[in-house]
């Protein structure tokens, strides 16, 4: 029988993830309009409205297994359309529409750990209501810096692969074009097929020494 420690982190992880992930998206679709592109206004999604945004597998399914089995937790709301060609500067805007997204997990980590730093010097240090508010807090932090260095792992459709991609010329981008077509395959092999057969999590050691380290650093933890 779950605990109800346990339960308070299933259920608050998978709450605020799915909540960082529409303002991720959300972020995306209001640089590009800044930048000339009206798309993601005209189509509805410039809002934090949770209906508009979230996708039944990537954002519940996913992140409920994840924080059921332990892991790490991230999620992906439905993208936030955009048309490059609407763009003013399209080859450095697209790049500065794909950083959007885990600019804003990276400033709702940084507001969340002030908030937790407030909050913490009121803790009596009890399994109190502050207590309860503090785990929320530190929850929101990780998820967030989760979502940020997850994003920026160079393969599509996540954000370092946008942010590489203009940045390469010539036969790297001819290279590049050819490792894009196995990008799904090879984030199931690591997330899945590698820690379950052979022991060996790639991905979790990746966000133990970025998301989990920054999250301690931000915490003062």
């Amino acid at each position: 029988m779950l605990s109800n420690q346990r339960i308070f982190m299933i259920v608050g992880s998978v709450a605020l993830v799915m909540f960082s992930a529409i303002v991720h998206e959300v972020a995306h679709g209001w640089v590009a309009y800044k930048l000339g592109d009206p798309t993601a206004k005209q189509a509805g999604r410039l809002t934090l409205n949770p209906l508009a945004h979230l996708d039944p597998v990537g954002s519940v399914l996913l992140p409920l297994l994840m924080a059921w089995l332990g892991g790490p937790v991230f999620a992906f709301a439905k993208p936030v359309p955009y048309n490059p060609y609407n763009l003013r500067h399209p080859r450095r805007d697209e790049v500065l529409v794909a950083l959007a997204g885990p600019a804003s997990n990276l400033l709702q980590g940084c507001v969340g750990a002030l908030a937790f730093r407030a909050c913490y010097g009121f803790w009596s240090g009890q399994a109190d209501a502050m207590y309860w508010v503090l785990q929320a807090l530190s929850i929101y932090v990780y998820v967030n810096m989760t979502l940020m260095f997850f994003n920026l792992i160079p393969l599509p459709p996540l954000d370092g692969s946008k942010i590489v991609m203009p940045l390469l010329h010539g036969q790297a981008k001819m290279n590049y074009y050819k490792i894009q077509q196995y990008a799904m395959p090879i984030l199931l092999v690591v997330m899945y097929v590698l820690p379950s057969v052979l022991g060996f999590d790639p991905l979790g050691i990746y966000l133990n020494a970025t998301a989990g380290n920054l999250t301690t650093a931000l915490l003062g933890a």
